[in-house]
């Protein structure tokens, strides 16, 4: 379930609802949109549907289906309006009937940061934080995120209503990645720029949203990595603040590494020499799993005191790559080292895991040496092409790990994603 919220009334919480409900049976997966603003119900007035039935109609012999009023404008999407004031419902219990693993279910949030919107934003698997490019409206979609994270409910991104670009307030903003920027139109639930908006979302949602992620049974105390068959020989993960090098030849698939690492969790991805547009067309073409990272690039002379900046506003049980750490390394050593000072105490204190990106190439910085002195681990990858029209081979060992100095073995990775499989002549298929 995906909670459609935002504290400023007027920013285009319920006109997002609808939109991202029909985006998504647009594209071929059913969706139901549930208004859960019982003072201010306004989802079935601008879906173009009844008032009743309500979403208190949902009991434990009816099914969402058959409560929901069919979309006007799209057959597989459905509209389910709030409950009157006076309806006495338990909406933890109406939101579970709702969940059908068929149907992507959609909640319209009341506006503010009161109880009101605590019920409903609990019950989410993520939320979409909706705003326009107003002071006010960036200022309250602020708080909801904020809101969100005391509740523990992931932030799947932001939408940006009735604007043109992206506003500079939410660029400086950490862990919550713009999903898409709907332009102003009298018609947004049909006009063709905004319905193509919303459809870009949902593609974004489905491709790269790691809420879905089913971990294994790992220790609760440590975090992935992303990397499962390292993941697995760690026993879940790393310990909240740990730090660690990954090594590599340039020619190297290393960076596939990184962007694995950003779909466990929320990612501050930091890239030094590639833009950040760059680095998100790259992940976007992995052939493995990835995250929804907020992109930053950091360069030049500043590029120490501005990493220090964005890592000051890491969250709590966040990811950080830095990719590559290379050009930080080539910095005054003594600023140098104070950056992974620095940088190991904010980790500490949010309880996150930094990855940094260390290439080996010919011209290896000097203060490689104050890196891997100062990680908790080293990662080390090579990779292996035994010859023309074989598989790349990828191994991964690990000269150092404070929390297990006796780790000896080499693990041999995949980078290739899922293989399809072959399909014989004449086989017969269910």
């Amino acid at each position: 379930m995906i909670a459609i919220a935002g504290a400023k009334g007027g920013c285009g919480k319920t006109v997002t609802t609808l939109g991202l409900t029909e985006g998504f049976a647009r594209t071929g997966t059913p969706a139901v949109a549930i208004d859960a603003d019982r003072q201010l119900p306004n989802l079935h007035v601008m879906g173009g549907v009844d008032r009743e039935p309500t979403l208190a109609a949902l009991t434990a012999d009816t099914s969402v289906r058959a409560v929901a009023q069919t979309s006007p404008r799209t057959s597989s999407a459905g509209i389910v309006p709030a409950p009157k004031s006076s309806d006495d419902l338990d909406f933890e219990a109406a939101f579970e009937r709702a969940e059908v693993d068929s149907v992507q279910t959609i909640v319209d949030c009341p506006s503010g940061a009161g109880p009101d919107v605590v019920e409903p934003l609990s019950a989410a698997d993520g939320v979409i934080v909706v705003t326009t490019d107003s002071d006010r409206s960036l200022t309250a979609a602020e708080t909801t995120v904020e809101m969100a994270r005391r509740l523990g409910v992931p932030v799947l991104g932001a939408v940006l209503n009735r604007c043109d670009e992206v506003p500079a307030a939410v660029e400086s903003w950490v862990d919550v990645p713009v999903l898409g920027v709907v332009p102003e139109t009298e018609s947004p639930l049909t006009d063709g720029d905004a319905t193509t908006a919303y459809e870009t979302i949902v593609e974004t949602l489905q491709t790269r949203n790691a809420t879905d992620r089913t971990p294994p049974e790992y220790d609760d105390d440590l975090l992935q990595i992303g990397t499962d068959a390292l993941d697995r020989r760690l026993g879940g993960g790393l310990a909240p603040g740990s730090v660690v090098g990954l090594t590599a030849e340039p020619a190297s698939q290393s960076e596939q590494f990184c962007y694995e690492a950003t779909a466990p969790r929320g990612t501050l991805y930091l890239s030094t020499e590639r833009t950040a547009a760059n680095v998100s067309r790259a992940i976007e073409s992995a052939s493995v799993e990835t995250g929804n990272p907020t992109i930053r690039h950091v360069g030049g002379a500043t590029a120490l005191e501005d990493a220090t900046e964005m890592i000051e506003k890491l969250p709590d049980g966040a990811t950080l790559v830095v990719d590559p750490v290379d050009p930080l390394e080539r910095h005054d050593r003594f600023e140098y080292v104070s950056f992974l000072n620095e940088l190991k105490e904010r980790m500490v204190e949010t309880g996150s895991v930094a990855l940094l990106h260390c290439l080996n190439g010919s011209d290896r910085p000097a203060n490689r040496s104050a890196t891997v002195h100062a990680v908790d681990a080293v990662f080390d990858l090579h990779t292996v092409a035994p010859g023309l029209g074989t598989d790349v081979e990828h191994y991964l060992s690990i000269p150092k790990f404070r929390a297990d100095s006796t780790f000896t073995e080499t693990i041999e990775l995949d980078f290739e994603g899922p293989k399809p499989v072959p399909i014989e002549t004449g086989a017969e298929s269910d």
